[in-house]
């Protein structure tokens, strides 16, 4: 009789377990969604991972390291730095946006 309820107990520890483990697995893939979207935004201007188009008008940006690619970033949002629509885009972001999108596009040392 005791045996009877062994396979359906199993069964449901196992469920609850998968949920939990999907659960975390969903919160990591939603963090690096969101950090691949932020950085996505700068593809219409400077194409798919900073790669860019070779004389295409638009800075290659797929050679900053994070380092420098943040120091740009914060100098366009300062006003440090001038251009056309960058100073305009960068002060649309946080700080910790911005450090997000250079982790994501910049070289990595």
């Amino acid at each position: 009789m005791q045996v009877k309820y062994l396979k359906p107990i199993l069964v449901v520890s196992a469920l609850i377990g998968l949920g939990q483990w999907s659960g975390l697995s969903f919160a990591q893939t939603a963090d690096q969604l969101y950090k691949r979207g932020l950085a996505a935004t700068c593809a219409n201007c400077h194409g798919t991972d900073g790669k860019g188009v070779v004389d295409g008008g638009m800075p290659l940006i797929n050679t900053l390291t994070s380092e420098q690619m943040l120091t740009q970033l914060k100098a366009f949002k300062s006003g440090a730095r001038e251009g056309t629509i960058m100073p305009q885009l960068a002060k649309g972001y946080t700080d910790e946006q911005l450090t997000t999108i250079a982790n994501q596009l910049g070289k990595k040392q």
